[in-house]
């Protein structure tokens, strides 16, 4: 796929407010009970974010994969902001269990995500497997195509929409051979996850071939972390995609200087989308772009 810098599509804007791996002790206003998530969206979605990514903590503020808790935000963000698409990290995360001890989440836990109790409208795909490491943590992130495949399925027979979350190369071409095979559907939904060590780095050179990878009919946007996210994210829209910004992404919004609130992050979006000569997207364009039923809060799909 070719960057469109003349594209006058409107930008889905993500928010991630809480995300997997670091908390309060990044940035104090980094919310991680169900009601302060919650509230973070409800206020994010009032600033133009239609999407929602979620990842919970439990009582103690570490991640989480309890499916009760994904449920309680989820039917939050129904009542709050009924008409945002929900979107659940399929990875879930990493979580301490101790000074300089770290643990991943088992596929089990991962794939009792279908069954979340009101489901989301979407699940993300982490669509290759790697070495993921995070500060002391290091682990084999298993993601085998076989996997997929199940996990794949099983959100089709739910409705569920997938995004796929590509941190190398091969993730897009694992991708492409999985629609071949009639798993997954065009139009295909991409995020390039860029500076994740044991992925791809965060460098402009590897944006572009990563999008040129990818069918000419598919979404994107860029996930990437720290120093990165800003320029990034700002790039991917002026090369026709998507936008994602929040906690999870960056708890600074300028060096030096932490972010107030995600509401801060989102509002600054807009303004660059703005700025670039495009517009923030409504809930309606949001949901027929991602094959979801217009006005339709259980973000059902209808592409089969």
């Amino acid at each position: 796929m070719k960057p469109r810098l003349q594209s006058t599509d409107k930008v889905v804007l993500t928010v991630a407010p809480t995300g997997g791996l670091h908390g309060k002790e990044a940035n104090s206003a980094l919310p991680e009970q169900p009601e302060d998530i919650i509230d973070a969206f409800a206020d994010c979605y009032e600033a133009g974010a239609t999407i929602a990514h979620i990842h919970v903590r439990d009582k103690e503020g570490r991640t989480s994969c309890d499916p009760v808790i994904y449920g309680e935000v989820i039917a939050g963000i129904k009542e709050r902001c009924p008409d945002m698409i929900t979107q659940v990290g399929n990875g879930i995360g990493i979580r301490r269990e101790g000074e300089g001890r770290w643990t991943g989440f088992t596929q089990a836990e991962r794939m009792a995500l279908l069954d979340i109790d009101p489901a989301p409208d979407m699940l993300t795909v982490n669509a290759g497997t790697f070495h993921f490491q995070h500060k002391d943590a290091e682990f084999l992130f298993d993601n085998s195509k076989a996997w997929n495949r199940e996990f794949i399925t099983g959100c089709r027979e739910r409705g569920i929409v997938n995004e796929l979350e590509v941190y190398d190369i091969s993730h897009v071409l694992n991708m492409v051979q999985l629609r071949d095979e009639g798993i997954l559907t065009d139009p295909m939904h991409f995020s390039f996850v860029l500076g994740i060590n044991g992925g791809v780095a965060a460098e402009p050179k590897y944006l572009l071939t990563m999008l040129e990878a990818i069918p000419e009919n598919s979404n994107w946007q860029i996930v990437s972390v720290g120093r990165s996210q800003l320029p990034l994210t700002t790039m991917a829209v002026a090369m026709g995609g998507n936008m994602r910004t929040g906690f999870e992404d960056t708890v600074f919004y300028a060096k030096g200087e932490l972010a107030q609130s995600n509401r801060q992050l989102v509002e600054r979006a807009g303004r660059i989308i703005n700025e670039l000569g495009r517009e923030v997207a409504d809930i309606d364009y949001a949901r027929a772009m991602l094959h979801h039923k217009p006005n339709d809060p259980t973000g059902r799909g209808v592409s089969g």
